[in-house]
């Protein structure tokens, strides 16, 4: 046999060597308890991260969704009303942008409004409340998914005494469904008696904004265009609904310009700034936790990457003395770590998706929403975003582990081979 056989046949034999090696490596050092550790902070770091984004983007549509819900994306109204909660002063119907914004693309609906202060009374108690009035055009997609009794109002008609109220005001007046109850709106002048409106009550919502619930009943419009004077075309304002919660920026820019100078525009982000700075930390939360998961995971497969390097030290040596170069055999020990995170994401993403799939349908975890403004922990589930963590965890701990197998150049054939 010549010299290029004698190579021919070395390459065979490190070639079969590689893919033994790569085979069967991990079950060799199955035993290992480092080994099962670091699969183990893979799977709790995957988890955590994923229920870490979920709930954090979750709870930050669900305050976005009953902010605007109550509210509008963008609200329209007289310059003059001074941010005020109450209409006071009226907007002609008859504007450009309405009924449909033409030269702005992205707009769901613009829908007319008024508010108006009013006490309900009933026979042992009063309440002050806020009275909205809605017009026939009005969307009830918001109040049909928080509906908990009864129906939504019908303003398609004649003027209508029905009237949509939370529970927490059914609860702590003791009003409830076909229940027919009186609102007081005091006059411009405190000497003359208070209008009087009758109202019945057609459907009981729960949106779990305390703000909003303990304050806002439903009812139609014409009420308040009767009691204020006003024409059958004035109202309190204009509500701008988005197709997209993320162009609001824009979009509210936009209708700014689209609107009459004597017309102010103000985007629910611009009327409840100290809210939506709050749920916009949450996103610094998550980058954190992130990076700390990672971070700790990176570590533990460091630390099995040195420990399976440590046991294959003869092994290491043996293929070098069969002409196998240093990068060659990083790649073997690279490929099995590859393996390991891959199984710890696999787990993870069984148990973090069984978990949040469990919340998102169950409402396990409830939360006090005098604080979060919600009553169960909310969860948003995207393939996408959860794709980006394993990919990104995967290549992360991968160049974290590029360094660390570096030792295998340190290490010698002649040393190795006899090393136990």
């Amino acid at each position: 046999m010549n010299r290029l056989e004698i190579i021919d046949q070395l390459n065979y034999e490190l070639f079969i060597a590689k893919r033994v090696i790569a085979a069967k490596q991990y079950k060799s050092s199955i035993s290992s308890p480092i080994i099962k550790i670091a699969i183990i902070a893979i799977a709790l770091g995957m988890v955590i991260m994923m229920v870490s984004v979920a709930t954090g983007i979750g709870l930050q549509q669900k305050i976005r969704e009953k902010l605007s819900g109550f509210n509008g994306h963008i609200q329209i109204t007289n310059f003059d009303d001074n941010n005020s909660e109450i209409t006071l002063n009226p907007v002609s119907k008859k504007q450009d942008f309405y009924p449909k914004f033409t030269n702005i693309d992205g707009i769901k609906n613009v829908q007319v409004f008024a508010t108006k202060a009013g006490i309900i009374r009933t026979k042992t108690d009063f309440e002050g409340i806020i009275f909205k009035g809605v017009g026939q055009k009005y969307d009830w997609t918001f109040f049909k998914e928080y509906l908990t009794d009864g129906k939504l109002p019908d303003f398609s008609q004649e003027v209508s005494n029905e009237v949509l109220i939370s529970e927490e005001i059914s609860n702590r007046l003791d009003i409830h469904l076909g229940d027919e109850f009186n609102i007081l709106f005091v006059k411009d002048d405190p000497a003359k008696a208070p209008w009087i409106r009758v109202v019945t009550v057609v459907g009981v919502y729960n949106s779990g904004f305390q703000e909003f619930d303990e304050n806002f009943v439903i009812a139609d419009i014409r009420h308040i265009q009767k009691m204020n004077r006003w024409n059958e075309d004035e109202v309190g304002g204009f509500e701008v609904l988005l197709n997209n919660f993320d162009e609001i920026q824009q979009k509210s820019d936009q209708v700014y310009l689209q609107t009459a100078s004597s017309l102010n525009s103000k985007s629910v982000i611009e009327k409840y700034p100290s809210i939506f700075e709050w749920i916009s930390l949450f996103d610094n939360n998550m980058y954190l936790i992130i990076a700390i998961m990672i971070l700790v995971a990176g570590i533990n497969m460091i630390t099995a990457l040195l420990v399976l390097i440590l046991e294959r030290t003869q092994m290491v040596g043996i293929l070098k003395a069969l002409g196998g170069s240093n990068f060659s055999i990083r790649k073997i020990f690279l490929y099995n770590a590859a393996y390991l995170i891959i199984k710890g994401l696999f787990w993870g993403n069984l148990i973090g998706l069984t978990l949040l799939f469990v919340q998102k349908y169950f409402s396990v975890l409830t939360l006090d929403t005098s604080t979060y403004y919600v009553n169960a922990v909310p969860v948003y589930i995207d393939f996408g975003y959860i794709a980006l963590l394993n990919i990104g965890t995967l290549l992360l701990c991968l160049s974290m582990l590029v360094i660390p197998s570096i030792i295998i150049a340190k290490i010698s054939p002649a040393k190795s081979i006899k090393f136990e």
